[in-house]
């Protein structure tokens, strides 16, 4: 994990360097005022040496001038650096989602992957910046402050260091309480933003069924979480720092009865005395930053942690030998295939298909029997680890996904649109189309005129998952985006089954133009869009329990039969 952090300094190596030679000048120039009280209490102001007490206050105010410019530099290029480094992790993190299968999104929440994108990348970035300067400098400063009161007085220097063991021994016991304190905070911010995305996104069904206050409810649970776990989190936190300032007081406390037993003893003079009371401070200020600096140690570490667990994720690859493939002419074969989103409990119960090239092939039967399933299976959504799809008698696995996905046009039920213009909706389709390819999808979709009829045309931004159309509308959209696309394969989810009848007949006739000439497989419950299928299978409970044409499974007089039977009785 470590190294993975280290490698995000390398491209900014150079500023980097920069940032900590600056921060350790101003660690060295801070024993510049020590020094020269040292001087004036020992020398100049004994012997009257009125002009160089003016000189030595000139020559600290030019390197008051010259640390203040640097630790500008530091503030501003050092935050640069590290925002940089988040920009850097969060493509990385983007990438990577971009590959992950969708198992991956059954099991996460979007509002808290957003969460680790955000709220936990600004937090590494923050410990991208400060950390090093926080280790490195302090740790110089305080060999630098240990060498130059050593200088003043080393046996009152060695009793004062000796209560740094004692500091360490309650920071150590104290942080494992605070880091699982600080990790429990991420998981309910987390949470929090879940349940907001989530109800942000549902806000119209909350609105039409009138249940703002089951949402609150919901909410208010993660909120309490989070309450809850920031208690936790600030009690370590309080108990760290009270701690760890009690010790830091005693240092002061020490100095005040060693140095004075040191005076009375003529060990040490008093102008020494004096300058060591002051220089103090150069040792006691890099410790307190150390000490500071774990409750930002602690916050950028358990938000790495949730970086890389993200980043460790298995992406999904193309299997050894995978090869890309042009265009698919599209016949379809399942061959023994049994399946199930978790270990046992298939889904499908060695499955057997066959759509030939051209065909157009319907799955029906009861919600839940594995239609969608075989959907996701053959553009290998998920992988089929028993039996096989073939296409054009190639094993799909053998197959680089991005090409077989080319072939692959997919129209659901609940259509995901991006909020951007009509033109950028349809152009998802192929990103390289021309506008008068555009167009031309657009009116086999029966969607151009209606385009055409609004101010922006097809510059129309079309809101949030295209709020601003109706169902229709945005079914046609999506069926334009698969015109654009011009797959060997096309998939039909129950596409028309959220639409009226009218709208149906509208939709119908888009897809049957773009059905033609493609390999369809088609999940319906509307039994009418199916009728002049070449083949169908009735699926339930995973398996094929009838298969033939329209006019075959009405003579079987089966569960095909029945259902037909249901839905035009009258």
């Amino acid at each position: 994990m470590l190294k993975r952090f280290l490698s995000y300094y390398k491209p900014h190596l150079r500023l980097f360097v920069l940032d900590m030679l600056a921060s350790l000048c101003v660690a060295l120039l801070a024993v510049v005022y020590p020094m020269v009280t040292r001087t004036m209490l020992n020398k100049l102001i004994p012997n009257r040496q009125y002009r160089e007490i003016v000189w030595a206050g000139l020559i600290l105010l030019v390197i008051y001038v010259i640390r203040m410019l640097l630790q500008y530099f530091i503030q501003y290029k050092g935050h640069v650096m590290g925002v940089r480094m988040q920009a850097q992790m969060r493509s990385d993190m983007f990438r990577h989602l971009e590959k992950l299968p969708f198992k991956f999104y059954d099991d996460h929440e979007t509002g808290k992957i957003m969460s680790r994108m955000t709220s936990d990348l600004m937090d590494i970035s923050e410990l991208a910046h400060h950390g090093p300067e926080n280790i490195i400098i302090s740790s110089i400063s305080v060999i630098v402050s240990f060498t130059y009161l050593s200088t003043i007085n080393i046996y009152l220097t060695l009793i004062v260091f000796a209560c740094v063991p004692f500091l360490l021994l309650i920071a150590i016991s104290l942080r494992k309480k605070m880091r699982d304190a600080f990790l429990e905070s991420r998981k309910s911010t987390a949470q929090i933003n879940a349940a907001l995305e989530s109800s942000i996104s549902g806000i119209r069904v909350t609105k039409a069924f009138t249940n703002a206050d089951k949402e609150s409810e919901k909410f208010e649970e993660g909120n309490e979480w989070f309450v809850r776990s920031r208690k936790k989190a600030y009690d370590a936190m309080g108990r760290f720092h009270s701690g760890t300032s009690f010790i830091t007081d005693i240092f002061n406390v020490v100095v005040l009865i060693a140095g004075g037993l040191f005076l009375y003893a003529g060990k040490i003079d008093f102008a020494d005395y004096s300058t060591f009371i002051v220089s103090i401070n150069l040792f006691i200020s890099p410790v307190m930053t150390m000490i500071s600096f774990m409750e930002q140690f602690q916050n950028g570490v358990t938000g790495f942690e949730r970086f890389v667990e993200i980043m460790y994720t298995e992406p999904e690859l193309d299997r050894d030998g995978a090869v890309s493939v042009g265009r698919l002419e599209g016949h379809v074969r399942i061959e023994d295939v049994t399946y199930g989103y978790e270990e046992g409990k298939d889904v499908l119960d060695r499955v057997t298909l066959d759509v030939g090239q051209g065909k157009k092939f319907a799955l029906v039967g009861p919600s839940g029997g594995g239609k969608t399933t075989i959907c996701h299976l053959i553009p290998n959504f998920y992988r089929v680890e028993s039996g096989r799809i073939l296409i054009d008698g190639r094993d799909i696995r053998d197959m680089t996904m991005e090409s077989l996905r080319r072939n692959i046009g997919i129209v659901q039920q609940d259509i995901y649109l991006f909020n951007a213009s009509i033109r950028d909706n349809i152009l998802y389709g192929r990103l390289d189309a021309t506008e008068e390819e555009v167009i031309e999808a657009a009116k086999r979709a029966n969607i151009h005129d209606y385009i055409m009829t609004l101010e922006d045309g097809y510059e129309t931004v079309i809101g949030e998952r295209g709020v601003r159309l109706s169902g229709g509308q945005k079914q046609r959209l999506s069926i334009a985006r698969v015109f654009l696309k011009d797959p060997a394969i096309l998939i039909l989810d129950e596409a028309t089954s959220a639409l009226d009848n009218t709208t149906e007949i509208l939709i119908q006739a888009a897809l049957d133009e773009l059905c033609r000439g493609r390999t369809t497989l088609v999940v319906a419950h509307r039994l009418s869009t199916i009728r002049n299928a070449d083949e169908i299978a009735v699926i339930a409970d995973g398996r094929i329990t009838e298969q033939g044409t329209h006019d075959d499974l009405i003579a079987l007089d089966g569960a095909y039969a029945k259902l037909y039977r249901e839905q035009f009785r009258e």
